[in-house]
């Protein structure tokens, strides 16, 4: 007969009810990085579609942005519900993916302006998420533990 008393321990943000918003916000941010990636994608299918010059960098551009999206999303889905493991990698990914789809998508001559405005959309999108899930509030939600 199994004597062990099974306790399951709450995860400390659940008891916080400031970090509720602040996940609500941070996934409405990240749903729009995703929208405006998928924005993109489709754009790049309508132009090969109707015999526009499409390049592969612009495929795989936009399918990569809107993968990491959708990864983002599920990520912090996952933080929501108290999984420290995802919510220091939210941190990480808020943080360089909005400067790295910047830096990448304006080198010279690779991609055509409007491309480079719309991926400019989905890194504004994503940037203001990375002062939220970096605030205090949420950092004291997730402690670092030994």
């Amino acid at each position: 007969m199994d004597t062990t008393q099974r306790t399951t321990v709450e995860p400390t943000h659940l008891n916080r009810p400031d970090t509720r918003p602040d996940f609500g916000r941070v996934k409405l941010l990240v749903a729009a990085y995703g929208a405006l990636s998928a924005a993109v994608l489709v754009t790049v299918v309508v132009l090969a579609i109707t015999g526009r010059p499409v390049t592969p960098f612009m495929w795989g551009r936009s399918a990569g942005v809107l993968a990491s999206a959708a990864v983002t999303y599920w990520l912090t889905v996952l933080a929501a519900r108290g999984a420290r493991w995802a919510y220091l990698r939210i941190r990480l990914i808020t943080i360089i993916m909005p400067p790295v789809i910047i830096a990448v998508d304006t080198i010279p001559g690779a991609l055509p302006l409007w491309f480079v405005l719309m991926q400019a959309a989905c890194a504004i999108a994503l940037a203001p998420a990375a002062f939220i899930v970096n605030g205090s509030a949420l950092r004291a939600a997730f402690p670092r533990t030994r």
